[in-house]
């Protein structure tokens, strides 16, 4: 904060020093100094509906007196001071007997319509959630119907302004059901204050607007915007309207009624943004509800549907609690020693190349590192890799062009680019919170939004310009955009040739790019591409998320090649709010790379050859790595299908080994001889294995994930799961290459582990665990005695967590790659190839199916059902087709047919429209039912067994009615 920006002013007393821009009440906020409030929320616009933050400013005014005109301090009616703007040497006072005598009455008016009392009464603090007690109309007595009691805001407040047991006005009972048939969520609008945070928190900050306000019997309330339940109203069950509301009237459906005992912040295990989350923890070693920080870098208060609501499997009854050893066919109970010595003794029998291992998408960068080094050192092959990295393309090829293999910019830089454009990315469900930034900025009218995508997903309701290209054909979309920038002048010919190298190369390579021969290919037609590259190339800063989906393996580094062409032929590198995105889909695929966890890179992206790099592992290790790079994950799978990888230790179960992502990956587990699981569940995978070892989950270990924006995070223990004998990774690694007699695994923490990760790979030569907690943030906040929402109740000490590279411990980390230049001194503009057509469609299955999932289709009418108490859609879906296809299938408009792929079927109504390309058939349905789906799961960690929006060969027929 520059001096021009500061002011000085005075609240009770005490000099404060705040921002010019800033309300009163924010500034009493920075300064220590409490102001009672309720609608108030740090992150959303003022809106003075409590009007519970009053304040008196005291001004000097000229008076008469005695026949003389003197000048006297007085004080202005009072205000609300989450409305009220500062300036320099306002005096404000907080606590006058006028403000406080407004605050009562504000209380009592309050009070009267919250009918269940639960403020004042002094036996609040023994009674539990099932105790009766006496309330009589007068007196505002214990609630024993709000879940939210022990962390009511408003409770609290009451207590604050020291409100009296007899109340002088009569209650308004509002008699309405309580709402608890949608996921997730239970809803009590008889609590309800109408205090407006969630409504704004919805809309201001996750751009969604699927609560309002509404009219009932009179009386505003909140409801949802659209139809009577929030599978039609386009939620995204983020949960952030639960973390804003001050009283019981939304809250958690799991665990609604428990108290924590404590609170413990951690990093979120189900995706790679990065969320810190504060989780509750009850006395019996639960976790009972995650919170998520406001303070936090790479999430800033928000979380998503997985993140608040997917982390009951931590607390699954069907965890595994002991090793099991496979005995006559089956799996049996036994002992760590007896497995482990089991395990040691089989491993030597497949040292080279006949073992593989595979971490998990969740495995800590100490798990991934040790993994790579027990499969290097110990069973002597280069074959390990992550689970998740299906697209190894999406960051390596960066390398190539920019220097680095990771994204170049901080996910929040988001919020103030002039032009984003998402490639081939559903960010909404699988990496939620960078889109919060992206709708904030198109919703402000700040930012323009392009998406390139062959399905129907959220951001392209959003989005100013979509193109909707075949599939297998988003390269040639890029090359078409990135020739006529170039031929259109349109590009940064200073950054060019200050920065870049090799444009001929590329412009020669562009020459099939014509946008004819591309809108021939892709179906877009041609002026759609010439607007999109107008747009990016003048509507700067522009960022570039993707993150490639359906985009076969082979073409993945071509269409990065073009994508980063595109980011520095316009200058979109090296500053504030441009770049690219890699959108990784496992949470630590991007530490798992960075720690040498893939099959060709050693730690830090060394390479195999005789490089100083390699020489440098060697010392620390006391041996070199093979030479040979080994298989990856895909290419593993294959060769224990065809019988030359005969043994793989596995770090997890994934979603990836059926989903098609990775192709049969059971079937292929099934042809080992020996396979060992490390997990928390008994799945698909362990139920084929040898030894099945019990894993502890991220909320049992210490240790690090690196975010996709380069972001190195501490994970904290936070439980200790009790009659469980689960182990983190890193102790099984080590303890595993302790009986196998191999040197080098002797660690005591994971911090030991990261120091040696800070010693072989020198993006990370800064960093340790020590300094990660040692550079906390305290954060600015009133006393935590007094009346605050939750979210800033939890806010004390936040990590910020330290950005590579980071080579020096005592050198700051990089936020930003590129400010200065370039490894290589210039990028290198790589040139294109054209890729050749590939056959996606079978004489099986001669169609492509282009599934979508959106939160709501306004024109489309949805009807909700109640099955077995919950909500679920019901709607005929539609399927879009070509009038070619329509033709050649005998179908008109409406007819009921059937569409089938590999293993599975769904019934759809033909819809035919000239929209749709030939060859392809397309379905779009609404996150709801998805939502639905999981609330339901009998799957004790369903958030992870999320397939995503798989394009895939179909076949449709007709159904006769």
């Amino acid at each position: 904060m520059t001096s021009e920006e500061q002011i000085n002013i005075v609240i009770d007393d005490k000099r404060v020093q705040t921002r010019s821009g800033a309300v009163a009440l924010e500034a009493a906020i920075e300064a220590g100094i409490y102001v009672p409030y309720l609608c108030y929320h740090p992150g959303m616009k003022p809106f003075a509906a409590c009007r519970l933050c009053l304040v008196q400013e005291e001004v000097e005014v000229e008076v008469e007196q005695d026949g003389e005109t003197v000048r006297q301090r007085q004080l202005r009616p009072a205000t609300a001071s989450c409305t009220l703007p500062v300036r320099e040497g306002m005096v404000l006072r907080t606590a006058t007997d006028n403000v406080r005598e407004l605050q009562h009455g504000v209380m009592e008016m309050l009070i009267s319509e919250h009918p269940h009392g639960c403020l004042t009464c002094h036996r609040v603090d023994l009674c539990g959630p099932t105790d009766i007690c006496q309330r009589h109309v007068s007196v505002n007595d214990r609630c024993v119907t709000c879940p939210k009691n022990e962390r009511c805001e408003l409770k609290e407040s009451v207590r604050f302004l020291g409100m009296d047991l007899n109340s002088p006005l009569s209650y308004k009972t509002r008699g309405l059901d309580l709402e608890v048939a949608d996921p997730f969520y239970d809803l009590d609008y008889n609590l309800c204050i109408v205090c407006g945070r969630c409504v704004r928190v919805c809309d201001e900050v996750r751009g969604d607007s699927a609560i309002t306000f509404v009219e009932r019997a009179g009386r505003s309330l909140v409801g949802t915007s659209r139809g009577t339940s929030l599978l039609q109203s386009g939620c995204e069950f983020c949960g952030a309207c639960i973390d804003v509301c001050p009283v019981g009237a939304l809250v958690e459906r799991e665990h609604k009624w428990d108290k924590a005992v404590r609170v413990e912040r951690t990093v979120c295990s189900q995706c790679p943004v990065g969320c810190q989350l504060n989780l509750e923890v009850n006395k019996r070693e639960k976790v009972i509800r995650a919170v998520p920080e406001i303070q936090a870098p790479a999430n800033h208060g928000q979380a998503c549907f997985r993140g608040k609501f997917g982390m009951e499997y931590v607390n699954h009854r069907d965890r595994l609690k002991r090793p099991l050893i496979r005995r006559d066919g089956e799996l049996q109970e036994t002992t760590w020693d007896e497995a482990l010595g089991y395990i040691a003794e089989r491993l030597r029998e497949y040292k080279g190349e006949q073992f593989a291992a595979v971490a998990s998408a969740r495995s800590t960068n100490e798990a991934a590192y040790l993994l790579q080094k027990f499969t290097r050192t110990v069973m002597e092959t280069n074959s390990v890799d992550m689970d998740s990295n299906g697209r190894p393309g999406l960051t390596r090829a960066l390398s190539d062009t920019l220097g680095y293999a990771a994204s170049t910019n901080s996910i929040w830089e988001l919020e103030k680019a002039g032009c984003v454009l998402v490639v081939d990315a559903n960010v909404t469900e699988e990496q939620n919170v960078v889109a919060v930034p992206v709708k904030k900025a198109v919703r402000a009218g700040t930012a323009k939004l392009i998406v390139i995508d062959a399905r129907e997903v959220e951001l392209t309701h959003y989005a100013h310009i979509w193109l909707r290209p075949r599939p297998d054909t988003t390269l040639h979309l890029l090359g078409g955009m990135l020739r006529y920038i170039l031929d259109e002048a349109l590009a940064e010919p200073g950054f060019i040739e200050e920065r870049c190298e090799g444009l001929d190369e590329l412009r020669t390579s562009l020459e099939v790019f014509d946008l004819d021969a591309v809108s021939r290919i892709t179906g877009v037609e041609a002026e759609r591409v010439r607007e999109a590259a107008t747009m990016f190339a003048t509507t700067g800063p522009a960022s570039i998320l993707y993150a490639l989906d359906n985009v076969p393996q082979e073409q993945q580094p071509m269409n990065v090649y073009a994508m980063t062409n595109l980011a520095l032929v316009t200058g979109n590198v090296g500053r504030p709010s441009t770049g690219l995105y890699a959108l990784h889909r496992g949470t630590n695929q991007q530490g798992a790379l960075d720690v040498g966890c893939v099959p060709d890179l050693l730690p830090g992206y060394q390479q195999m050859d005789e490089s100083p790099g390699q020489h440098a592992i060697q010392a620390v290790w006391g041996q070199r790595a093979p030479r040979t790079p080994g298989l990856g994950i895909r290419d593993a799978l294959t060769a224990a299908q065809e019988g030359t990888i005969k043994s793989m230790l596995l770090l997890g179960d994934s979603i990836d080994y059926s989903s098609g992502e990775l192709g049969d990956g059971y079937a292929a587990l099934q042809k080992l001889e020996f396979l060992v699981v490390h997990d928390a569940f008994l799945g698909a995978a362990a139920q084929l294995a040898d030894v099945v070892l019990p894993a502890a989950t991220f909320a049992e270990e210490d240790g690090t994930y690196t975010n996709l924006e380069r972001r190195v995070q501490l994970l904290k223990r936070v439980i200790t799961a009790r009659n469980s004998e689960a182990k983190p990774a890193w102790w099984l690694l080590s303890s595993l290459a302790h009986l196998m007699n191999a040197p080098g695994f002797e660690y005591s923490s994971p911090a030991e582990v990261f120091d040696e990760i800070a010693q072989v790979t020198p993006i990370y030569a800064g960093i340790s665990h020590g300094r990660l907690v040692r550079e906390a943030v305290v954060t600015l906040r009133p006393d935590p005695g007094n009346p605050q929402p939750t979210q800033m109740l939890y806010s004390d000490r936040v990590s910020q967590g330290i950005q590579w590279p980071c080579p020096d411990a005592d050198g700051p980390a990089t936020p930003m790659l590129y400010e200065s230049g370039f490894p290589d001194d210039k990028a290198n503009l790589m040139p294109l190839e054209a890729p050749a057509a590939t056959q996606l469609t079978t004489d099986e299955n001669p169609l492509l199916f282009v599934p979508g999932r959106v939160l709501a289709q306004w024109d489309r009418e949805v009807e909700v059902i109640r099955t077995d108490g919950m909500n679920h859609i019901q709607r005929e879906e539609l399927l879009e087709l070509h009038p070619q296809d329509a033709a050649a299938l005998d179908l008109s408009q409406g007819d009921a047919v059937e569409v089938s792929g590999k293993g599975w079927h769904v019934s759809a109504a033909a819809y035919i429209t000239e929209a749709a390309h030939p060859g392809v058939v397309s379905m779009t349905t609404l996150f709801g039912e998805l939502a639905a789906r999981l609330e339901t799961s009998e799957d004790p960690d369903p958030m992870s067994k999320i397939s995503g929006l798989r394009v895939c060969p179909v076949r449709v027929k007709k159904i006769a009615l």
